[in-house]
C-alpha cells in the first residue's frame, strides 16, 4: 500500500531546515583560486595551482568536509574580476585592501605572515632604519604593487619611486645601478633571487617596509560566503598549530629558500 501524498510531504518538509543547514542553497562546491604568480605562497605549474595557500584552504575546507575544486582561471586580476563576479568563491591569500573590501568578505584570521622588504644591491647597500631613509634614493616598484595606503600615500609625496615591469625588470635595473632600491614582498623577492642563484648580489634590508599578512576571502557574490564563519573557525585552530607555518616553511625549502620564518631573517 503506497505512502499517503500528504505525509510524504510532511516529511520532506520536516527535512528541508537540516538540508539548507548542510548545503547553502546554490554553493554545490567552493571554487578556491589564487594568484597564479606568488611564489612561495601560490603559483601555477602549469597544470594546477599549488603552493601553501592553496593547502591550508583544501585543509580547511576538507576538515569541514565542504566538497571544493581549486581552479585555475588565468592572471591575477582575472582572479579578482572573477571573484567581484562570484564565479571564484574563496581567493588564497591576498592581502586586506579597502578596494577590495567591497566585493570580498574577509576571513579576519591571517593565514600567513607576508612582509614587505627592501631590495638592494649588497655593494651598493645604505642605511635603512625607517621609510625616510629612502627619500634620497631611486626606487623601483613593479607594476600593479601596493603595500597599503600609508605607505603608498607617503611616497607619493616623498619618494622616487619608479613603477615599471615585473620583479625581473626590477633586479636588472637595480644591478645595472638605474634604481637604488626594489620595493617587493620578502618571499617574492626570495623566490626570484633562489631561482636565478643571485643571493650573494642582492640582500633584503632590515626592518621590513611593512609587516603585511595574508588573508582568505570569500565573494560577496558567492551563496558560499555562508561557509565564512565556520571557515575561520577551523583555520583559528590550525593556526594556532603553526599548520600554517608548517606548510609556508615545506614551501620555502622545496624551493631553497633558507629563512628562518620565526624571525624572517635570512639563514
Amino acid at each position: 500500500m503506497g505512502v499517503p501524498i500528504l505525509s510524504c510531504c510532511l516529511l520532506m518538509a520536516s527535512l528541508a531546515p537540516w538540508a539548507a543547514a548542510a548545503e547553502p542553497a546554490g554553493c554545490a562546491k567552493v571554487i578556491v583560486s589564487a594568484d597564479p604568480d606568488y611564489p612561495p605562497l601560490h603559483w601555477y605549474d602549469g597544470k594546477t595551482l599549488r603552493g601553501p595557500s592553496v593547502e591550508l584552504a583544501a585543509r580547511v575546507l576538507s576538515d569541514l568536509q565542504i566538497p571544493h575544486e581549486v581552479r585555475y582561471v588565468g592572471p591575477w586580476k582575472r582572479v579578482l574580476a572573477n571573484a567581484a563576479a562570484g564565479a571564484v568563491d574563496l581567493v588564497a591569500t591576498l592581502k586586506i585592501q579597502p578596494e577590495r573590501e567591497r566585493y570580498l568578505e574577509f576571513v579576519r584570521t591571517p593565514a600567513f605572515p607576508n612582509p614587505v622588504a627592501v631590495f638592494v644591491d649588497r655593494q651598493r647597500a645604505f642605511i635603512f632604519n625607517h621609510w625616510g631613509d629612502l627619500a634620497q634614493h631611486r626606487g623601483g616598484i613593479s607594476l600593479g604593487n601596493t603595500f597599503g595606503t600609508e605607505f603608498s600615500q607617503y611616497a607619493a609625496s616623498h619618494l622616487q619611486l619608479e613603477e615599471s615591469g615585473t620583479a625581473d625588470t626590477n633586479f636588472r635595473k637595480l644591478g645595472l645601478g638605474r634604481i637604488d632600491y626594489f620595493v617587493v614582498g620578502l618571499f617574492t623577492g626570495e623566490t626570484y633571487l633562489a631561482r636565478h642563484g643571485l643571493g650573494a648580489r642582492f640582500m633584503a634590508m632590515r626592518p621590513f617596509l611593512t609587516e603585511d599578512k595574508n588573508y582568505f576571502a570569500f565573494s560577496k557574490s558567492s551563496p558560499c560566503v555562508k561557509y565564512h564563519d565556520a571557515f575561520e573557525a577551523r583555520l583559528k585552530e590550525l593556526v594556532a598549530g603553526k599548520t600554517n607555518i608548517a606548510m609556508l616553511n615545506a614551501s620555502l625549502q622545496g624551493l631553497d629558500i633558507k629563512l628562518d620564518v620565526a624571525s624572517l631573517s635570512r639563514k
